[in-house]
């Protein structure tokens, strides 16, 4: 399955640099991570905060509904959060902005390492897969909501 457009181009950006390289373009999307916080003025779907064990701190992921059936993410972030999963959170606001919730349930995992480099990947194997499986989560639980709605 091929990963939705903006995640793609996310994909591409990373692929083909080195490791010093990937991890300075990580942190730049660490930086941009406060960017896809909640907004008071939007009204949510779906909104779980909870802190599991595989992370550090409290993590939200807010599910907004968009025109047309796709969604968009919003992301509360504890003080914490590891700089990885800060850059996980940009990266995934971004690439998956405007995706169906079934797009988004289908997205392989397999573009992480694409991104964040094997070594990365290895050491902190569960946090770099934690907040795209929060996601999904959101979308499994929004999808049946809609549907018992019905």
């Amino acid at each position: 399955m091929p990963y939705p457009k903006k995640l793609q181009e996310i994909v591409d950006l990373f692929e083909h640099l080195d490791e010093p390289e990937k991890r300075e373009n990580l942190i730049v999307y660490a930086d941009q991570a406060d960017s896809h916080t909640p907004v008071d003025e939007e009204d949510y779907a779906l909104e779980d905060v909870r802190k599991d064990e595989e992370c550090t701190d409290t993590v939200g992921i807010f599910l907004k509904e968009e025109a047309g059936g796709g969604v968009t993410f919003r992301v509360s972030l504890g003080p914490q959060v590891q700089t990885l999963t800060r850059a996980m959170t940009a990266i995934l606001c971004e690439g998956l902005s405007g995706e169906t919730p079934q797009t988004v349930r289908e997205v392989p995992a397999d573009f992480v390492p694409k991104i964040v480099g094997g070594q990365l990947v290895r050491q902190r194997s569960q946090t770099v897969y934690y907040v795209l499986g929060r996601m999904k989560g959101a979308c499994q639980v929004y999808e049946r909501r809609k549907a018992m709605a019905e």
